[in-house]
């Protein structure tokens, strides 16, 4: 049985805008291992409750992220990629000092986004639920 779309609202708008976000270390390089990658995750969980978003799948590869997110529409999901890569990105160097000396800076200013249409929800849940199994 397919999943029944849940709309959300805010003040003004009724909304299921889903989002499939991808984005890559700086020069991409395999540097979410050893602890980054869980505390990347637990990161962007903070920053997504703190902006009323919601992660609905999230996977952290050695040299990728991979997102579903629910984002208000009236917020927009480049505000909320923009907080979460920005604080992911300050938290990590301060917290795992041998980035700095890895990377210049940990992000790309590149991401990419999708929003989940074409392919069910379902769909897109299990592609990001099976990354590490590719």
């Amino acid at each position: 049985m397919k999943n029944l779309i849940q709309y959300k609202s805010n003040k003004n708008v009724v909304y299921s805008c889903k989002y499939h976000v991808v984005w890559c270390p700086k020069y991409r390089r395999k540097v979410l291992i050893d602890g980054v990658d869980e505390r990347l995750k637990v990161i962007l969980q903070e920053v997504a409750e703190k902006l009323d978003s919601e992660i609905i799948e999230m996977e952290i590869m050695e040299d990728h992220v991979h997102l579903l997110v629910d984002v208000d529409p009236q917020f927009g999901i480049n505000k909320l990629i923009k907080k979460m890569k920005g604080t992911s990105s300050r938290l990590l160097r301060e917290e795992f000092p041998w980035l700095k000396s890895r990377i210049p800076s940990l992000w790309t200013n590149s991401y990419f986004v999708s929003t989940v249409g074409g392919a069910t929800l379902d769909t897109v849940k299990l592609y990001i639920e099976n990354q590490k199994n590719v």
